[in-house]
């Protein structure tokens, strides 16, 4: 196996602990409440982290990369974290996590907006196959249908919009990260970054939840820190070694599998309709994509 092989390998495995996070997150949650279950995530993370790639010294990171990109990725994770932590239940948690995956059709729009990248016309149907995938997710098990999905976002609009908020964030930091880092790779600081903003929620809003110390609670504690801090190294390594093509291709897939695998972890039944919808997300974004590449092709032709 070459250098290249190894490294797209580990990328890949960055896609399959990645798409573990919701369901993950979700049971964190449910030992140790929203915030300090996350507060504890990105602590555990940030140590993975800190052992597992180089520290970068902060009088390295160009200045606007250290304010812009932190204050986003820090509200992105705040966003993810919590809108997973408030939901009501299982089925929710994975509903807003699907939100949530909005991310690579607004990174690609964001992209093309903020940044020299151009798209043809592939973009436009991918958005609305994205969107209208969301509202299949959150019709129900009537699949599209507007007043379904909107009665379904008022049970827990805070969660929802969290997810929705984050997906946009995320789009941001994807482009602040393009245009300011300079190369620096800046996620060690920003999810200690996170994990100290967490506990100072923690502290100074004391939620009414008690902590369940136990040897399941800690095994899943660790097993979310693990898949947050080691998917973003071995993501890592995959974008810088590997086939960053076959990379971006199969993580335009993560919203199916994450959706299979929170099933699993959270013991959550979820219906023809659902899986229809993940598949439109899956596939308004794999449009995004190929709108972006068939754009480049052309200019290199030109």
């Amino acid at each position: 196996m070459t250098k290249q092989s190894k490294a797209t390998a580990i990328g890949f495995c960055a896609i399959i602990l990645w798409s573990s996070i919701v369901g993950l997150i979700k049971e964190v949650s449910h030992s140790f409440g929203a915030t300090a279950g996350a507060a504890m995530i990105y602590t555990t993370a940030s140590l993975f982290l800190f052992c597992s790639l180089k520290w970068t010294p902060i009088k390295q990171f160009p200045k606007k990369y250290l304010i812009i990109g932190a204050l986003l990725m820090v509200s992105y994770e705040l966003c993810l974290a919590l809108s997973i932590g408030y939901s009501q239940n299982s089925k929710q948690a994975i509903e807003v996590g699907m939100v949530n995956y909005l991310w690579p059709t607004f990174t690609m729009i964001a992209t093309v907006l903020f940044t020299s990248k151009k798209a043809g016309w592939l973009i436009l149907p991918g958005i609305i196959i994205s969107m209208l995938g969301i509202v299949w997710v959150l019709g129900g098990e009537k699949g599209f249908n507007v007043d379904e999905m909107l009665l379904n976002i008022q049970t827990n609009p805070l969660s929802y919009g969290l997810a929705f908020l984050g997906a946009l964030l995320w789009a941001g930091y994807c482009v602040a990260t393009i245009r300011f880092s300079n190369g620096v790779n800046g996620i060690t600081l920003f999810f200690i970054l996170v994990a100290v903003v967490l506990w100072i929620k923690y502290f100074l809003i004391y939620e009414q939840s008690e902590m369940h110390f136990n040897l399941s609670s800690i095994i899943y504690l660790l097993l979310a820190g693990s898949a947050m801090g080691f998917g973003y190294a071995a993501w890592n390594i995959g974008i810088i070694h590997g086939n960053v093509t076959a990379l971006a291709g199969a993580s335009y897939f993560t919203p199916v599998l994450s959706s299979l695998l929170s099933s699993v972890l959270l013991s959550a039944s979820l219906g023809l309709s659902f899986w229809q919808g993940a598949l439109m997300v899956c596939a308004g974004s794999v449009l995004c994509w190929l709108s972006t590449r068939k754009s480049s092709e052309r200019k290199i032709e030109n």
